[in-house]
């Protein structure tokens, strides 16, 4: 933090929301939007390329997710502060974002100054988070889904067939019903396309 400005990268994919963003932080005397990035898989680079002190990232982002990147910066810039944005409310959201290293998680439509005021704090090494998102994920419980079971989900989002899914997962056709399966059963759902949503609607996937 060079004299007092705290330095910020901006990961968002859509360009007007990301410029008024920036502009709105830009009004603050002691922040600075430095670094800006349109898609999850160039956050690292920007952050490479620019001395920062807080990330901004954007759940929905192509590439890869605000989470996904939080947890890159995370493991290679430790002192990073995160703080993490979103337009959904899913629970499960904030768990993997919690768990990725983020230090703020936020709901992208929050006042300017809310948001401004969360990167002073999570500078100051407080922990910043949406209460209304906080009950939301307590209220939703942890992610019953393993690993695999996730992966068998994502892949068959589009519709895949087990022998589709087999090939694509480099398992057989009865891992792959195993697994989804079992995951329809934790979700207390009919079927794949159900437990799909449901996972998806948690922040699950």
């Amino acid at each position: 933090m060079s004299g007092g400005t705290i330095k910020v990268l901006l990961a968002e994919d859509q360009s007007m929301v990301r410029e008024a963003l920036a502009a709105l932080l830009g009004l603050e005397d002691d922040i600075e939007v430095v670094a800006q990035a349109a898609r999850g898989d160039e956050v690292l680079a920007a952050a490479r390329a620019h001395d920062v002190d807080v990330a901004l990232l954007d759940i929905e982002m192509p590439g890869l997710t605000g989470i996904e990147a939080a947890a890159q910066l995370h493991q290679e810039f430790p002192a990073l502060k995160l703080v993490v944005l979103t337009t959904f409310g899913r629970p499960g959201y904030l768990r993997s974002a919690m768990e990725a290293g983020a230090d703020a998680f936020l709901v992208k439509d929050a006042p300017a100054a809310q948001l401004a005021e969360a990167v002073r704090k999570v500078l100051a090494g407080e922990r910043v988070i949406d209460p209304t998102l906080a009950a939301a994920a307590l209220a939703g419980g942890a992610n019953p889904l393993t690993d695999r079971e996730r992966e068998v989900l994502r892949a068959a989002a589009d519709g895949s067939t087990n022998a589709e899914l087999a090939v694509l997962l480099r398992l057989s056709q009865g891992t792959v019903r195993n697994y989804l399966s079992t995951a329809i059963q934790k979700l207390a759902v009919r079927n794949r396309a159900e437990a799909v949503r449901t996972a998806r609607d948690k922040g699950w996937l």
